[in-house]
């Protein structure tokens, strides 16, 4: 079995991630995605628990797809699942030289462990978390960004928080 992994913070997990995660599951038996909290990122909106409740909700209709909450090294994720490849999606060269390093660590760290870098759709390549989040805290329509399944979500959490 070809074991897959996409991984992220999914702060929230916006259309251009659920194209990738649809594009890997066409090309994979079994996709991990890996949620991980990303301590170092700033400004985020969501616990940890709730961006897996959002991912499991927006990939619930793809059968070989499952998603899990991880604290540790993605290289141990994939160790841990049997995963041979972890997919990744780029926007920009910038993100490119980003993933191409981190693939090589995580082959340093769990050898034979390839990185797939899947270029973003065109229709996606401008989406972001961040510019997500924006649209959430102004309140602005987002059926444009994120997958449909997870809109009531996204409002019960953020109404409970106070916007």
């Amino acid at each position: 079995m070809r074991t897959a992994i996409c991984s992220g913070s999914f702060d929230p997990i916006t259309l251009g991630h659920l194209d990738v995660i649809w594009r890997a599951a066409e090309c994979f038996d079994q996709v991990w995605v890996c949620v991980s909290p990303n301590a170092e990122k700033k400004n985020q909106m969501f616990t940890p628990e709730q961006k897996l409740r959002l991912v499991r909700a927006a990939v619930a209709e793809l059968p070989n797809v499952k998603a899990e909450l991880w604290p540790g090294l993605l290289a141990d994720f994939a160790r841990e699942h049997g995963a041979q490849v972890i997919v990744r999606g780029v926007r920009s060269m910038t993100d490119f030289d980003i993933e191409y390093q981190m693939a090589l660590i995580n082959r340093g760290i769990c050898p034979g462990l390839e990185t797939l870098l899947l270029p973003a759709s065109a229709v996606y390549q401008h989406f972001s978390s961040s510019m997500a989040r924006e649209m959430i805290r102004y309140r602005q329509p987002l059926e444009k960004y994120l997958p449909a399944s997870i809109l009531p979500l996204v409002e019960e959490m953020t109404e409970k928080e106070g916007g």
